[in-house]
């Protein structure tokens, strides 16, 4: 049975040459209005025949370095020296993003779970099914910008995911991913990869590059900085805007297995035992999560499983069992 169309409606002409901004016009009848619509800002810049990126942030509404490299982007953007085509979404999530949320305040819809979506669907799902199916393949190279949101925070690393079966795919993907030349590249592994866009642009075989840069639900300069030059640096990778890569010394990160991660195993206090991007031991001492209701309670403490550097770490002050308190990645030499 076919699949019904999809309500979204772009403001904008896809196919015509220079830069439009417009909208993704996503019906939402509410009690604030009857008649009206989820409004995503996007950027459509193109001139004559070439690939096509496609660049997102906010897939995740609390994660903002996306969000501000591409309205950078799209305020600056020209067709001088543009060969092929730029869409530019810099809010994926945008009802999520205007909430400030992870989530979507609408229908609780976490969009990079949400993949392939459905026309008929939750807020979430329409969205999510108009970039499975009309944005997704209209595109060469995807960069979905994130960064630690309101409850991790990372070292600036630019990612792509190892595909045994795809090893060509793979390949073109950790040239953009080192093009793009954040501080740190990492060879991600997941924890659950079932409904991510990165799914299913690399099942499309889509070059797919990811990132997360900082945390903690706000930007630096830093890492705004490392999300803005990465953009043009791709740009100029995939052949659609002249220049030269702007480069600097990055180190190698991988993630081999499930020791990577490691959760809580309690709710408590937690007491950071090692900094970001410093090295650790197999066995050293990582977090301690104290007892947050009553003194005179050992700690319970967490150990990292493997040699590395810590890569990552929840944020807020205190956790709750099953919560990602840390993640350990292996230098590439």
């Amino acid at each position: 049975m076919e699949k019904r169309p999809n309500p979204i409606s772009p403001t904008v002409d896809f196919d015509r040459d220079g830069v439009q901004h417009g909208f993704l016009r996503l019906p939402y009848s509410r009690d604030d209005s009857a008649w009206g619509a989820v409004m995503i800002p996007i950027t459509v810049a193109k001139n004559g025949n070439g690939p096509t990126a496609l660049l997102t942030g906010a897939n995740h509404g609390d994660e903002y370095e996306g969000p501000i490299a591409l309205m950078d982007l799209a305020a600056t953007i020209t067709t001088e020296g543009l060969s092929g085509r730029v869409i530019i979404v810099p809010a994926m999530n945008y009802p999520a993003f205007r909430a400030a949320t992870r989530t979507s305040p609408i229908d609780r819809g976490n969009l990079n779970r949400s993949f392939p979506g459905r026309p008929d669907g939750t807020v979430t799902e329409k969205i999510a099914d108009y970039f499975q199916r009309t944005l997704l393949p209209m595109a060469d190279v995807t960069l979905d910008i994130h960064a630690g949101g309101k409850t991790l925070e990372f070292v600036p690393f630019c990612c792509a995911h190892r595909l045994p079966a795809q090893q060509a795919l793979e390949d073109r993907c950790v040239a953009a991913m080192e093009a793009f030349n954040a501080p740190y590249s990492m060879m991600l592994l997941e924890i659950d990869s079932v409904g991510m866009y990165d799914t299913s642009a690399e099942e499309m075989d889509k070059t797919f590059i990811s990132t997360e840069l900082g945390g903690g639900g706000s930007a630096t300069a830093h890492t705004a900085g490392i999300a803005k030059r990465g953009v043009r640096n791709l740009l100029i990778h995939a052949g659609i805007l002249k220049g030269r890569i702007e480069r600097q010394k990055a180190m190698r990160l991988d993630m081999p297995d499930g020791d990577c991660f490691t959760f809580s195993e309690s709710d408590g206090l937690i007491e950071p035992c090692i900094d970001l991007g410093q090295p650790v031991k197999k066995g050293d001492v990582i977090a301690k999560v104290w007892h947050a209701d009553r003194t005179g309670v050992a700690p319970i403490t967490y150990t990292a499983k493997l040699d590395g550097i810590l890569a990552g770490r929840h944020f807020p002050g205190l956790v709750k069992a099953g919560d990602c308190i840390a993640v350990t990645a292996v230098e590439m030499k």
